[in-house]
């Protein structure tokens, strides 16, 4: 049994902290496997030595490097270390950004940033199965835009064609993210299928820039398309 003493506050910080290092490299040696559920809260008292409040404090704090997964009622998952789980991470900082004053137009404007930079790149460099790809991610957003639902998978879907093309691991990794911290706003929007429409027009002429190698135009379609996002994005969260 490992020891780490907690006979103060201190000590008690301390033993978490070592507790958590431990777990740590457990889990990035793959030790406690990807997927994995957590030893559970009886189990890491007794192999550490630890009050149920050292243990409690160590998955919090797990939890709050993206290292597990926690939900009320269910043992802790384990996740392996990765740019996903770093970015989830930051979710509730982000959670609490995104309620001040222009919060949501800051990380809009930081998406619209990164993905004028993605359509330029497309333009330029993207090789037959990207082309490909965002072909069949279009015909499946024009083939959703009588179905709200489906026209957002789709819309999402098409976006996140153009985070794959550069092929690093960063880039769709950050686009789930993007997703997932602005969806609230996404489902609160109101749709129909004439918006729906409109927007399927703006992703078929992104992808015809990118497929003439216009990189400037697919930067302004790219720009256009999302400033006009913007305005039904605006309305979920600002007086008429």
């Amino acid at each position: 049994m490992e020891q780490f003493a907690e006979a103060s506050r201190g000590g008690a910080d301390r033993a978490a902290d070592a507790v958590v290092t431990r777990l740590e490299a457990m889990i990035g040696a793959g030790e406690l496997a990807d997927g994995s559920f957590l030893p559970a809260e009886r189990e890491l008292m007794s192999r550490f030595g630890i009050s149920r409040t050292v243990a409690r404090e160590a998955v919090v704090r797990l939890a709050g490097r993206g290292l597990v997964e926690t939900r009320p009622r269910f043992r802790p998952v384990v996740r392996r270390p990765g740019y996903d789980a770093a970015l989830s991470a930051l979710g509730g900082v982000v959670g609490q950004l995104l309620g001040q004053s222009a919060g949501v137009k800051n990380l809009y404007d930081t998406r619209v940033f990164m993905e004028a930079a993605l359509v330029r790149y497309a333009a330029l460099h993207a090789r037959k199965d990207d082309i490909a790809a965002l072909k069949r991610a279009l015909d499946a957003n024009e083939a959703a835009i009588a179905d709200a639902a489906e026209f957002y998978r789709s819309d999402m879907a098409f976006h996140a064609v153009l985070y794959e093309l550069p092929r690093n691991p960063v880039m769709p990794s950050i686009h789930r993210a993007f997703t997932a911290w602005l969806r609230p706003h996404w489902e609160r929007m109101d749709r129909s299928s004439e918006r729906n429409r409109s927007n399927f027009l703006s992703h078929r002429e992104i992808y015809r820039c990118i497929v003439e190698r216009d990189a400037e135009a697919a930067e302004e379609a790219l720009k256009g398309h999302l400033a006009a996002a913007w305005e039904y994005v605006r309305g979920t969260f600002e007086p008429a």
